[in-house]
């Protein structure tokens, strides 16, 4: 019965998508937008348009995974410039900076649309509706439809169905944009997202494959996956990898016991 019900919510998705006629889809590379453009792909062909924004916020590596899936799909892929740090409520990093974030996102967007039919499209599934998400109440003032809601698929059922479809990417963790690592209260800055890519970067290239590094003042605090922690802790590896984090400017190197938590905040 399972598969038989994830099929009807594929059909119905599939319905929504191609009732809309044409759309932009926000496609930032995670697994939720681009499940959400295969199919939009699929069902509308030139008619849906992938746009990923790109600001200091998101990774290279994120953009480069974003490109690649979206020729693997075939689908058009638009790339925009934006920057939130011109945005002093984001900078500020308070309870709101992901509602500041959405909305620079939904802004940018409707400037895309304008003058066409297309309908905006996010990636939210009906787990994110259970957390305290700021960005899907930007995304609701702007009006910005979720198909995968409106046809009733959790994240298990997106991560299912884009394997049976193909989707080089169904596996991949999840991401959250760079500023998710600076503490609550601090202010954002240019020079700690670069610090912090740099980290993460260095650690995937280790082998690492979920990574957070979270910057508290000059301390770079790691998350990993806890069955990662006995490689990480080889005593080489351990000197390579404060080395290397020291040389990008952070003052100390400290492996959080407790691992990788998805979704996590940082916390003074």
């Amino acid at each position: 019965m399972r598969g038989a019900d994830l099929q009807r919510k594929l059909v119905r998705l599939r319905t929504v998508l191609s009732d809309m006629g044409s759309v932009l889809v926000a496609y930032s590379g995670g697994i939720d937008s681009t499940f959400l453009l295969k199919v939009a792909h699929e069902q509308l062909g030139d008619r849906a348009v992938g746009v990923t924004a790109v600001s200091p916020t998101f990774p290279a590596i994120e953009l480069e995974q974003a490109r690649r899936v979206a020729e693997e799909i075939g689908a058009r892929h638009t790339i925009v410039q934006t920057d939130q740090l011109k945005i002093p409520e984001f900078v500020r990093n308070d309870a709101t900076r992901c509602f500041h974030c959405k909305s620079d996102l939904y802004r940018l967007l409707r400037t895309l649309q304008a003058g066409s039919d297309a309908q905006i499209i996010d990636g939210t599934n009906l787990d994110d509706l259970s957390d305290d998400r700021p960005g899907i109440a930007a995304a609701h003032k702007w009006e910005i439809r979720s198909p995968l809601v409106d046809a009733g698929l959790l994240k298990a059922d997106v991560r299912v169905l884009a394997k049976e479809l193909g989707l080089s990417n169904w596996n991949k963790p999840a991401a959250a944009c760079l500023s998710s690592r600076i503490p609550r209260g601090t202010p954002i800055t240019i020079e700690t997202l670069g610090r912090i890519e740099q980290a993460e970067a260095f650690l995937y290239k280790e082998g690492f494959r979920h990574v957070r590094v979270r910057a508290h003042d000059n301390v770079a605090r790691i998350e990993i996956d806890l069955e990662e922690m006995a490689s990480f802790l080889d005593p080489e590896r351990c000197k390579r990898i404060s080395s290397a984090l020291k040389g990008l400017g952070f003052g100390f190197v400290t492996l959080d016991l407790e691992g990788y938590r998805a979704g996590g905040v940082s916390l003074r």
